[in-house]
């Protein structure tokens, strides 16, 4: 069923749609939902007075927080594709229809595969759970906020942020990461992937030869690997094992910029020890790189106190340091943040200014309070012994039922686990495609890699249940030895 049924079908129906999965490794949902509305109303799949199904439906078939899905309808509305009374049901608005593609132009005909609303995807990576996520409190801090935006605030204001978040920002990760850092250093941005692109666009010049070298973790972040790439880097992998980035390994001219995830390394999850961080300060400081560091979900540790940033024992201002409240809270607060070195301040913000990458005002004054009242750090600790216990489970139970076919990592901390095969002859991309036509949602190792890879699994831990662990597992564990 496509979602030309699907809208069909809402008004008779208890409202069950089928949709087509998001790819969340590409990131911007929003955008996804936006565009897939869009193009279907443009080609003449959704005509003109269709009922779309209501945000909350629609939020739930895909599985992503509601405020996605109302954000897209809003700018499908203000665009003109969709029109709404107060309190209706939203309807496509009267559009032309684009012309069909001639035969030289066609669109890829293979599809999507289709899944069911609320199905169940299991070990998804990269993704917090909603199910706990403080409502009531968030709407109060939003609300309040909304209502009583004083003049000032209603202007351009700085592009960097109001000074009440970047405050509250610096408390926090000052308290929790060690960071050293003034309020005015701190950008808000709508996600870590606009803090990565902006920084690579300020620092890396791809037509000056040496100056677009980048060097990167391997394996290491796709994302962050394609933004370096798209700003004309030329990327240089550097071997990461148990201990982080071997920069001793690096080959090739210095770097100009240098993307690591040492707090908590992505995907494999080790942390960089005190001597390999000294060695990568050393050679940005020789070279002068910037380092970017994405310390995308290093709240959560649990073994330990969070591990201190890298940034908190940098003395010469080389690094930048990334973080998301996308993994702490919700994808759909969309709000992160770059604290970079004085040296960089102005060029950065004028460079976040021309891009026009901003977060709304009063949702940056609802986060400061958050923060500020210490509901984040209450939220941090109570999803901080959620997660530690599903990690527990998810190793005790891939050990039992996978152990013969599954290296496992220490799953200290964070919210995915890596692991590798036994067998180095496996194709994970073919294992990981074959275990999704089954509901298993684990990324192939491989993807993680720009060079030969070792292949394995990465599994989400976020929002595995007690309930249901086991029997999960043990199907897994046939289907890998099949």
């Amino acid at each position: 069923m496509d979602f030309h049924q699907t809208t069909l079908d809402v008004a008779t129906t208890p409202l069950h749609p089928v949709w087509s999965p998001l790819d969340r490794s590409a990131g911007d949902l929003e955008g996804q939902v936006y565009r897939a509305v869009r193009d279907r109303i443009l080609q003449g799949q959704l005509l003109a007075g269709q009922r779309l199904p209501s945000t909350r439906v629609l939020a739930n078939a895909l599985g992503v927080a509601r405020s996605t899905v109302v954000l897209a309808y809003d700018r499908l509305k203000a665009e003109g594709y969709l029109e709404a009374a107060s309190g209706s049901a939203s309807r496509v608005a009267p559009v032309a229809k684009l012309a069909s593609p001639g035969p030289d132009r066609a669109e890829p005909t293979t599809p999507w595969p289709i899944v069911e609303p609320h199905a169940q995807r299991f070990f998804e990576p990269g993704i917090p759970d909603l199910a706990d996520f403080p409502h009531a409190t968030w709407a109060r801090c939003l609300g309040a906020r909304a209502r009583s935006l004083r003049i000032h605030d209603l202007g351009y204001g700085d592009a960097g942020g109001i000074r009440e978040l970047q405050e509250a920002i610096i408390a926090h990760v000052a308290d929790r990461r060690g960071v050293v850092a003034r309020p005015e250093q701190v950008l808000v941005l709508p996600s870590t992937r606009a803090a990565i692109g902006l920084l690579a666009s300020i620092r890396l010049q791809p037509v000056a030869g040496d100056a677009s070298i980048a060097w990167m973790e391997e394996p290491g972040y796709p994302a962050a690997r394609a933004l370096l790439q798209a700003a004309g880097a030329r990327i240089v992998p550097v071997p990461c094992d148990s201990a982080g980035i071997d920069v001793s390994k690096a080959s090739g001219p210095p770097a100009r910029l240098i993307y690591v995830t040492p707090s908590h390394q992505y995907p494999t999850g080790a942390t960089m020890s005190l001597q390999r961080r000294l060695a990568l300060l050393e050679v940005a400081q020789a070279s002068g790189a910037l380092i970017i560091e994405d310390d995308y979900d290093s709240e959560f540790q649990y073994a330990s106190r969070p591990i201190a940033a890298l940034q908190g024992i940098d003395r010469n201002n080389v690094v930048a340091y990334l973080g998301t409240f996308s993994k702490v809270l919700a994808p759909g607060v969309r709000v992160a943040y770059a604290i970079v070195p004085p040296w960089l301040q102005e060029d950065a913000n004028l460079g976040l200014q021309l891009r026009g990458a901003v977060v709304p005002i009063h949702v940056q004054a609802a986060l400061a309070d958050f923060i500020r009242e210490g509901r984040l750090r209450a939220y941090i600790r109570k999803m901080n012994a959620a997660y530690a216990a599903r990690m527990a489970m998810s190793l005790a139970a891939l050990s039992h039922h996978c152990g013969q076919v599954l290296h496992l990592s220490s799953g200290a901390g964070g919210l995915q686990l890596a692991t590798w095969f036994k067998d180095q002859r496996i194709d994970d991309r073919a294992m990981a495609h074959k275990l999704s036509r089954h509901g298993y949602a684990m990324q192939p190792m491989s993807r993680f890699h720009l060079g030969q890879p070792r292949p394995g699994l990465v599994f989400g831990i976020s929002r595995v249940s007690s309930d249901t662990v086991e029997e999960v597992v043990a199907k897994l564990g046939r289907l890998l030895r099949e």
